[in-house]
């Protein structure tokens, strides 16, 4: 216990360094005699709102002073997700003279949260506590849906646990399916409910037809089992494989799907990750 103490220490350590005022907070439970104790990491990163320079209606325009308090209430309400991100790197851009230099290392920790999430999982895997670190290597990939590099760093963990196959996220999230995705003729296929729920859209299946209409903010993608034909609004396109009912659950191309409503759809070859997130 206490060599597991001193590698949580210096973890947090590593995360303080590297991103401003991180604090760790671990959980651990005795419900089961030999198993590793669940760590739980949150990174609190707090922007101090008082300011120590007054910005005049008329230093930037037409945002002023109203425009700069706003973007430091509003990254309190998102500072734990990818627009979090984005607000701060505003800030730091457009405000940095106005910033002290501890709201500077708060704001780039925010920007970094992620990278200090892995480097944390990093060091949790080195020292064997490798559950621990599929843990906090998902909250990076929260805290940046866009980096390809967390959601290989979580694919080599899920190998280090016996976790093989295609992996399916969205959103940074990983949806629940009956059937796992697959490769087929070079293209990889996804229960169709679970990613259209994932993306919030609704999801019909026509029997007579033997088809499934999914819809999402004005579009509609339709596609025939066993055919390659499919519809984009009415529009038909031809694709390289066509939809399929694997165990009693619909299969369909997940670029053409996702793509076709509108979400960016990348692929990680290294530990057959597909990752979806809305622009």
């Amino acid at each position: 216990m206490k060599k597991r103490w001193m590698v949580i220490a210096s973890c947090v350590l590593a995360t303080s360094l590297m991103a401003g005022s991180a604090f760790a907070k671990s959980e651990t439970s005795n419900a089961n005699e030999g198993k590793s104790d669940n760590v739980k990491v949150n990174v609190d990163l707090k922007v101090n709102a008082k300011l120590d320079v007054t910005v005049t209606s008329d230093t930037y325009g037409n945002q002023g002073h109203n425009g700069y308090k706003g973007l430091l209430n509003a990254i309190n309400n998102v500072k734990d997700k990818p627009a979090g991100a984005v607000i701060a790197e505003l800030l730091l851009t457009k405000y940095e003279t106005q910033l002290t230099a501890e709201m500077k290392a708060e704001l780039e920790a925010i920007k970094e949260k992620d990278a200090a999430l892995s480097a944390f999982a990093d060091l949790l895997d080195r020292n064997g506590s490798v559950t621990d670190a599929v843990y906090v290597q998902k909250e990076a990939i929260i805290a940046n849906v866009t980096n390809l590099d967390s959601y290989k760093k979580l694919g080599k963990l899920y190998d280090k646990l016996g976790k093989k196959g295609v992996k399916l996220y969205v959103n940074g999230e990983e949806p629940t399916f009956e059937v796992a995705p697959f490769i087929r003729e070079g293209n990889t296929l996804v229960p169709f409910r679970a990613i259209s729920e994932a993306l919030k859209a609704t999801v019909t299946w026509n029997e007579e037809e033997r088809s499934v209409t999914v819809t999402r903010d004005g579009i509609t993608v339709k596609l025939f089992i066993d055919s390659k034909t499919a519809t984009v609004n009415g529009n038909e396109v031809t694709l390289e494989v066509p939809a399929a009912i694997e165990n009693g659950s619909t299969v369909v191309p997940v670029r053409f799907v996702s793509e076709a409503l509108k979400a960016a759809v990348k692929w990680e070859s290294e530990t057959q990750s597909v990752v979806i997130y809305e622009d």
